[in-house]
């Protein structure tokens, strides 16, 4: 498997991980980019995410599937020509079997707004979309809001954190879309370890809880914005679209 694809899983999947809600115990070893064989071994321990890159490893190379390459690991975080073609209709089937038993979600429903990005997983697999559109709980709101991946920009750096701007998504009683900008405080390495080389103002970045992933190109957010929208537009209807940071001035 690829060393660059299992550091690259490694960025977005370490924030989960480390919280205690995803992935094998020991969070602090994905963080060892001298390990990347140890990174590939803990990888097939995050069952949800595992399962998209499995599926999205024989879209990429139906003979030589690497559920790490590079791509496909994009593909899943942030999105990349893999997920194109507009509709998976095989996908799925293959979920029920890997996800049996999994209840809450609308993911069984899907039907069309099924694909493998990070974004369905949250929005359809989880249970936090479906109890929102039935309650309105703000705790929903805020779980959606941190385990999607957003998109921000860094107003400046402190050893181990950053200030950064992001959009936080906002629900209104119907509608469930990103507000104005705000600021927040983000961890982009711990104990003196990081994946990024370095992280500067300006940067445009992902976000996964509180923690900054990767630094991203204005393409890629744009990119990962436009397939969260097609998730939200399909499980609340009312929202209306509102420009991301990438198209921002």
């Amino acid at each position: 498997m690829s060393d660059s694809g299992a550091l690259l899983f490694a960025r977005y999947a370490y924030p989960p991980n480390e919280l205690g809600y995803c992935g094998p115990d020991g969070a602090a070893a994905m963080l060892r980019s001298d390990l990347p064989g140890e990174i590939a071994r803990r990888a097939q321990g995050f069952e949800g995410a595992w399962a998209y890159l499995e599926y999205l490893s024989r879209i990429a190379s139906p003979e030589f599937g690497d559920a790490l390459d590079p791509a496909v690991v994009e593909a899943y975080w942030i999105g990349n020509s893999l997920l194109d073609p507009s509709d998976f209709p095989d996908l799925l089937p293959y979920l029920r079997e890997r996800f049996a038993g999994q209840r809450g979600g609308t993911w069984e429903s899907a039907s069309d707004r099924a694909i493998p990005h990070h974004s369905f997983h949250v929005f359809g697999v989880y249970p936090w979309a479906a109890l929102l559109r039935r309650t309105g709980n703000p705790t929903a709101v805020s779980v959606l809001d941190r385990c999607r991946i957003r998109t921000g920009k860094v107003l400046a750096v402190r050893g181990e954190t950053a200030t950064v701007t992001s959009r936080p998504l906002v629900w209104d009683g119907s509608a469930l879309a990103p507000g104005r900008p705000r600021e927040e405080e983000v961890a982009w390495s711990a104990g003196g370890r990081s994946l990024l080389a370095g992280l500067s103002p300006g940067d445009r970045v992902a976000l996964h809880w509180d923690w900054v992933c990767d630094v991203i190109t204005p393409e890629q957010a744009a990119r990962t914005e436009s397939l969260e929208e097609r998730q939200r537009q399909a499980l609340f209807p009312e929202t209306c679209h509102t420009p991301g940071l990438a198209s921002a001035p």
